[in-house]
C-alpha cells in the first residue's frame, strides 16, 4: 500500500467537489438499492461526511493500522445504521467504482490494488470495533422525552430518560434522532454530568436551513421517544481529581459540554472538599444569547473557587465585557491553567489562535477534533454541542496562521485579573464548598 499515492490521487479526485460524493451513492443505490432506505431521504449532509471522513482516513493512509481511533469510532458508530460487516463489499465496489470515473487512464492495477488494500485494512478495523462493542452495548439507547423548555426564540433544552442505563463522561457527545426526522442522527453534548437518575440534558440551538435543529425546537414534545447513539468524544474530559486549574471558553451551545464539566467539578467540592479553580468566559453575539446567564450568576456567587464572565461581541450598547471570546480568553492568566474550548468552528479556530499566541502550549489547550474535521490542520468540524451547522457553515476554518486578530471594542472592559489572579493572592478557599 502506497500512501503517497493514495494521498495525490485522492487530492485529483477530490478536487471534483460535490460530484465525487454524488457518484458514490447513486452507484452504491443503483448496485445495491437495499441499503437506499438506511440513509435520510436528503442525502446533502451525508453527502459532505463521506467526503470528509474518506478525506481523513486517505491522508493518514501511512499509519492506518498504528492510530485506528477514528476507525474503530466510525465502526461502532455505524452500528445505529444497522451496517453489518457484508455491507462493506457494498461501500468498497462502489468506491473502487467512483475512483475509476473520476481518475480515468490513472486508474491502473498498481493504484487499484493500492486502494484496495487499504480499504481492507479500514473495513477489517471498522468491522472488529463494531463486533467488539456489540457485545457490551446496544446498537443504541431508546430515550423518552421528559421536558421540553424554549429558553429563547431560536434555542430549546431538552431532558430527556434513557431507558436504560447510558454511560458518558461530562465532556462526552452522544448522537440522537427524534422521530420526525428518521435516519437524520445529530450530536449534541450532555450538559450535565451523569446523574443517579441517568437523565440527560440537552442544549439545541435552531439554525435556519438546518435539517433537524427547526423539528428540535418546534415539534419535539415530552412523551416522544428519541434515540441515543453511543458516547463518543474524550478531548473535553478530565481525570476525576485532577487539580489543574481550568479556564473554559464557550461559544453560544458550545457552552453545554463545559457545564457537564463544571457539574463534575462542583460534585467534587462538595464531596471532599477539593478541586480545581475555574473561569467561565461566554460568548456570545447579543445580550439575549445568554440563556443560562441566571444560573452561572448564583453559582459564581455561591462558589469560591467559580469565576464566570460574559462576552458580548455585537451589541456597542453592552456594559459589560465586549469583543470576541477568544481574545478576552487570551488577556487572562494562562500559566498553570488548562483551555477547555468548545463552540462553532470559528470561533474555536480563533481562540485556540489567540490562546497560543498568548504562549500556552498545546498541550494545555483542549478542544474537541470530532469525527469530520480535515486532517492535518488545526481546524475542526461542525460543533458537536447542539449547534447543526447549515452545508455552507461546515466548511473548515482557515488554518489559525491565516487568522488575525480582532482587537475587542474599546467601549468594554477587560478584566485586567481574572478570577484565579486574584484567589491565589490571597482569597481563601473553603475547604469544603457547594
Amino acid at each position: 500500500m502506497d500512501a503517497y499515492a493514495l494521498q495525490s490521487s485522492w487530492d485529483r479526485v477530490s478536487a471534483y467537489g460535490d460530484q465525487v460524493a454524488l457518484y458514490f451513492y447513486s452507484h452504491i443505490f443503483v448496485s445495491h438499492p437495499e441499503v437506499r432506505a438506511m440513509f435520510p431521504l436528503s442525502m446533502s449532509n451525508q453527502r459532505d461526511k463521506f467526503v470528509s471522513a474518506l478525506g481523513r482516513i486517505v491522508s493518514h493512509a501511512d499509519q492506518l493500522e498504528n492510530d485506528a481511533n477514528f476507525l474503530q469510532h466510525l465502526g461502532r458508530d455505524h452500528r445505529k445504521y444497522a451496517v453489518v460487516a457484508e455491507h462493506y463489499n457494498a461501500v468498497g465496489a462502489s468506491l473502487c467504482a467512483t475512483l475509476k470515473h473520476f481518475l480515468g487512464p490513472e486508474w491502473d492495477e498498481d493504484l487499484a490494488a493500492h486502494w484496495t488494500a487499504a480499504y481492507q485494512v479500514v473495513a477489517r478495523i471498522m468491522v472488529e470495533a463494531a463486533e467488539t462493542s456489540e457485545e457490551t452495548s446496544p446498537d443504541w439507547w431508546d430515550a423518552d422525552v421528559v421536558s421540553v423548555e424554549r429558553r429563547t426564540m431560536d434555542l430549546t433544552l431538552l431532558k430527556v430518560q434513557p431507558r436504560h442505563v447510558f454511560r458518558f463522561r461530562p465532556g462526552q457527545s452522544v448522537s440522537m434522532e427524534i422521530p420526525q426526522r428518521p435516519r437524520q442522527w445529530r450530536y449534541f453534548s450532555p450538559a450535565n454530568a451523569p446523574r443517579a437518575d441517568g437523565s440527560i440534558d440537552l442544549h439545541v440551538q435552531q439554525i435556519d436551513g438546518g435539517q433537524v435543529s427547526p423539528a428540535v425546537v418546534r415539534s419535539l414534545k415530552p412523551g416522544d421517544t428519541v434515540k441515543l447513539g453511543a458516547p463518543i468524544g474524550e478531548r473535553l474530559t478530565r481525570r476525576d481529581g485532577d487539580q489543574r486549574e481550568l479556564l473554559m471558553v464557550a461559544g453560544g451551545t458550545g457552552l453545554a459540554p463545559l457545564l457537564a464539566v463544571l457539574e463534575q467539578v462542583d460534585n467534587e467540592w462538595t464531596r471532599t472538599g477539593n478541586g480545581p479553580l475555574v473561569h467561565l468566559l461566554h460568548g456570545v453575539r447579543l445580550p439575549w444569547h445568554l440563556y443560562d446567564r441566571p444560573r452561572l450568576k448564583a453559582l459564581a456567587q455561591d462558589r469560591a473557587w467559580f469565576d464566570y464572565t460574559e462576552v458580548v461581541s455585537d451589541d456597542a450598547s453592552y456594559p459589560g465585557t465586549r469583543g470576541k471570546v477568544g481574545t478576552v480568553a487570551a488577556r487572562q492568566v494562562l500559566y498553570g491553567r488548562t483551555a477547555m474550548v468548545c463552540g462553532g468552528p470559528q470561533m474555536v479556530a480563533h481562540t485556540l489562535e489567540q490562546l497560543a499566541a498568548a504562549g500556552m502550549q498545546p498541550e494545555h489547550i483542549k478542544y474537541e477534533h470530532f469525527y469530520y474535521a480535515a486532517a492535518g490542520e488545526h481546524t475542526v468540524a461542525p460543533a458537536l454541542s447542539g449547534q447543526e451547522t447549515t452545508r455552507d457553515a461546515q466548511q473548515p476554518p482557515p488554518r489559525l496562521a491565516a487568522l488575525s486578530d480582532t482587537p475587542l471594542d474599546p467601549g468594554g472592559e477587560v478584566p485586567a485579573q481574572d478570577a484565579g489572579s486574584r484567589r491565589r493572592h490571597g482569597l481563601r478557599i473553603p475547604r469544603s464548598a457547594g
